[in-house]
């Protein structure tokens, strides 16, 4: 980094939980290092901001190690020494939802603009008090909802605005992979991903995720009815001790929204992958469809409908996936984490709009804990509105 010059405005960002696998790659590596290597990121007035992390965790080797490995001076396991420096005016929390409220609760007081992971809780009466304190506070805030800026929801939004599908009536999703049970391969994702009493399960994490990608894609959610499941009964954790899961690792989900779409949304630790991508939404409308994952997406209109013929006696002789366009980039795509953190950048220094608040962040925790309600009680549930400004 260059020295300091009257076009720079430096800030300093307090990164709590940053030794964990998305801190690290997504929010560390791949959006605040990344704009201080592209040379900060441009304000309105032309200045350029340049993002100084502060590392805070609880493992002094891990937060020194990373630290050098991406030439960073600022390290410290004492959140309320770094929350104290003088140039720190953002804190972010990417910790264990379990940890999080106190890290929260700590930058309020300090007076500090907060950003974070979701969910922001682990039940919706924390979500709404936690909401509340930012609310009441003042304090600039904002909520990680990163599946709204990937490359194939973009292109999907764009076709939505365009008026592509005339009447909405259908969405289906499909989400997952197979995370190894951590005997005979190490298993992808961290062992307290699948023990509820330390804040995992699928539902509470996906369902925050969902909640925001309808009410924001296709339009509010209405009702819900899940069903859940623990499929892996058994795993063996990073030290090689085998251990019970007592998380839901797959839910089966369905929501009914605003105007009479209904979205269908699988989330899967326990599926194999037989799709072009990890994720991919299937929409379908009076006017066209159109199947859209994380970077790519493709369209059918009316005009270009083929009309297949059901003969189970015959083998198939369409290839479907060719009938399918695909839609262009139309503009150079970044990393979503990062296009999220260079508006909430943005937001803090020229009060440029960022939605995505701690309101929208309940709303996910609520969504959750109707699906977790929906399954052990087998019946599908209203989802009534949730409006923590008026209150």
């Amino acid at each position: 980094m260059r020295g300091k010059t009257v076009n720079e405005r430096r800030i300093g960002i307090v990164m709590n939980g940053v030794t964990g696998r998305m801190g690290l790659r997504q929010h560390l590596e791949r959006s605040i290092v990344a704009i201080r290597e592209q040379g900060g990121l441009p304000a309105a007035d032309g200045t350029m901001i340049i993002p100084e992390p502060i590392l805070v965790g609880r493992n002094e080797a891990k937060l020194r190690r990373i630290a050098e490995q991406y030439g960073l001076e600022r390290w410290t396991t004492d959140l309320a020494a770094a929350l104290a420096e003088p140039d720190v005016e953002i804190y972010f929390d990417s910790q264990l939802t379990q940890l999080r409220e106190k890290g929260v609760r700590a930058a309020v007081e300090a007076g500090k603009a907060i950003y974070c992971e979701k969910p922001i809780a682990e039940s919706l009466d924390a979500a709404v008090d936690l909401a509340k304190l930012v609310v009441d506070s003042g304090l600039k805030n904002g909520v990680v909802m990163d599946k709204l800026s990937l490359p194939g929801l973009r292109k999907l939004k764009r076709l939505i605005d365009g008026g592509f599908f005339g009447r909405i009536l259908s969405v289906r999703g499909e989400f997952g992979y197979w995370v190894f049970e951590g005997d005979w391969q190490e298993a992808q994702r961290p062992s307290w991903n699948y023990k509820s009493e330390e804040g995992g399960g699928i539902i509470l994490d996906m369902f925050c995720h969902w909640r925001y990608v309808l009410d924001q894609t296709f339009g509010p959610v209405k009702s819900v009815y899940c069903q859940g499941a623990t499929h892996i009964p058994t795993r063996v954790d990073e030290n090689g001790d085998e251990y019970t899961a007592t998380a839901d690792d797959a839910a089966y989900g369905v929501f009914e929204l605003e105007g009479g779409i209904v979205a269908q949304l699988n989330s899967s630790w326990t599926t194999r992958v037989f799709r072009d991508e990890l994720v991919e939404f299937h929409v379908d409308g009076t006017e066209g469809s159109a199947v859209a994952g994380l970077r790519n997406c493709r369209a059918q209109h009316r005009s270009a409908t083929p009309k297949p013929v059901w003969n189970p006696d015959l083998p198939a002789t369409e290839k479907f996936r060719d009938q399918w366009a695909t839609v262009p980039d139309n503009e150079d795509f970044d990393n979503g984490f990062k296009v999220q953190w260079e508006m909430f950048l943005r937001h803090v220094v020229d009060d440029a709009p960022f939605t995505w608040d701690f309101v929208e962040a309940a709303k996910g925790v609520q969504l959750a804990e109707l699906g977790l309600k929906s399954w052990h009680e087998g019946r599908k549930l209203e989802v009534p509105e949730l409006d923590l400004k008026a209150n």
